[in-house]
């Protein structure tokens, strides 16, 4: 079972007198002079890192995601789930083994992809027009047809899986 639960803790910097501590991250007794704690566990400063980008979450941000098993700094969270972790469209959370669509910073539900006219669902390759919001096939956009310029490809790299994106 995937865990859906997001979580934003809170990176602590600790003193290391809590002696026989073992990093969450390697298994290796903590002996350095500071040592992190963070979503219930104890880290060493070089142990606690975003699964994406590899940055040291101690030294880069006071806070850390935590989504799907994954460890994250706060712009892989948002490149991977959007804003709040939920599909743009319907409002309901998406959980992190699940593909998606974006587009404009936005993510959603491969269902909830769908033009806003006729309800057909997008797929890559295909052409759509994303208007304050909205997005209409190619062929439903407000106004007429397709006007050369105004349409954005779908490209293959749109869909993606957080397990494949890093």
């Amino acid at each position: 079972m995937v865990n859906n639960r997001v979580e934003a803790p809170t990176v602590a910097v600790m003193s290391s007198g809590t002696a026989g501590r073992s990093c969450a991250g390697c298994g290796s007794r903590i002996a350095d002079r500071f040592l992190l704690f963070s979503m219930e566990r104890y880290w060493h400063t070089r142990c606690l890192k975003c699964s994406c980008c590899h940055a040291q979450l101690g030294e880069y941000s006071s806070t850390c995601y935590s989504k799907g098993g994954m460890i994250l700094c706060k712009n892989d969270y948002i490149r991977l789930f959007g804003h709040s972790g939920a599909c743009s469209a319907c409002g309901q959370s998406i959980p992190a083994s699940e593909m998606v669509m974006r587009t404009q910073g936005n993510v959603y539900h491969l269902k909830c992809f769908t033009c806003a006219t006729c309800r057909n669902r997008l797929v890559p390759g295909d052409r759509f027009h994303y208007i304050n919001g909205t997005i209409f096939c190619e062929h439903d956009r407000p106004g007429g047809g397709l006007l050369s310029g105004h349409s954005t490809p779908l490209q293959a790299n749109s869909i993606m899986s957080d397990q494949k994106v890093c």
